[in-house]
């Protein structure tokens, strides 16, 4: 399994990078692993502000729909619109061409409270 260090992860497997005052915001390689096949991405956030933990879209794969949680509150400013016609960019490049959103973020101490590389590795064991 891949678990880029630089990244920080949250208990429901998206991942987050840092860009400036921006957090780039995905699924992890695990993840879109036990999903399978994804067939489409749908986000309709864009523009909103959201909580920390709220749902910001799904994810529907061959067998199942997921729903996608903040890992962090801010303001969605972009989805990744080349997922609208190209979903398995999630599979094939999750940490690259697969990120979903970025959002706007105020104070980026919120990061903190997120999982390192290892604290995830743990968790999916």
């Amino acid at each position: 399994m891949n678990i880029p260090a630089e990244l920080k992860y949250t208990k429901d497997h998206e991942w987050i990078r840092l860009e400036g005052d921006t957090a780039v915001i995905g699924i992890t390689d695990y993840a879109q692993d036990q999903l399978g096949d994804i067939v489409y991405v749908e986000i309709e956030t864009e523009g909103e502000t959201l909580d920390s933990e709220e749902v910001f879209g799904t994810v529907e794969a061959v067998k199942t729909v997921s729903d996608l949680f903040m890992p962090i509150g801010g303001e969605v400013v972009e989805f990744n619109a080349e997922l609208e016609e190209n979903p398995a960019l999630v599979n094939e490049d999750p940490y690259g061409k697969g990120w979903m959103i970025k959002v706007k973020i105020e104070d980026a101490s919120v990061l903190d409270a997120l999982m390192s590389a290892d604290a995830y590795g743990e968790l999916i064991g």
